[in-house]
């Protein structure tokens, strides 16, 4: 299986760069399904409102949604898509929690990456793309629109998110891409195709594969 997990806080361009490199991955004959959290399935439409359009949720609350969100993904989605030989690409992942909840919110992050290495049964992406952005730079890019409750969270919780993003990548320097969010997306889509296809020659040639 390849399975990448695109990061980084609001307003980095994540989606953008998704959609990018499924457009690439599939001009080159690759089956690629692109997902996210939270909302990647029926369950996850739900839990995604409560999450982000709903009333005040509790810290811990909101690390078990976001787990519980995560579990249903990864067993009706990102598993099945994997086994049949798709390229999996998902706009958020495991370190989004640690970096939200356990960062953000001052949990505790340990707890809180036990919490969903337990909801997705250890499964770990084999590329972590990283769009590091400033809390001030992702501010601008949002504000022609109405922002979610995470979004409207103040820029001390946005810089400790970014904190936690960036320790994660320090922590495992080859597992992830780390970019500057502020380049130009052309360049940026280009320096995770690069990347990606030199994972997939390692999996082709038996050095990649399922890590969980």
């Amino acid at each position: 299986m390849v399975f990448i997990a695109f990061e980084g806080g609001d307003g980095a361009g994540k989606s953008t760069q998704v959609a990018a490199l499924a457009r690439w991955l599939r001009a080159r004959g690759r089956e690629v399904v692109v997902t996210r959290e939270p909302g990647g399935t029926e369950l996850g439409v739900r839990i995604r409102e409560l999450l982000l359009h709903g009333g005040e949720v509790a810290p811990r609350a909101e690390a078990l949604l976001f787990a519980a969100d995560r579990a249903q993904h990864v067993a009706a989605v990102v598993r099945p898509a994997s086994e049949r030989g798709a390229v999996v690409l998902t706009d958020r992942y495991v370190d989004s929690s640690i970096a939200y909840q356990g960062a953000g919110r001052d949990l505790r992050a340990a707890e809180v990456a036990q919490l969903s290495a337990w909801a997705t049964g250890g499964l770990v992406p084999d590329l972590t793309v990283l769009l590091d952005v400033t809390p001030e730079t992702g501010r601008a890019r949002r504000h022609d629109r109405a922002e979610d409750r995470m979004e409207t969270e103040a820029a001390e919780f946005h810089a400790r998110v970014r904190a936690g993003f960036l320790g994660l990548a320090q922590a495992e320097p080859s597992r992830y891409l780390v970019l500057d969010a502020a380049e130009p997306p052309e360049a940026l889509a280009e320096a995770v195709a690069t990347r990606v296809a030199r994972l997939l020659d390692d999996a082709t040639n038996g050095e990649g594969g399922d890590r969980g």
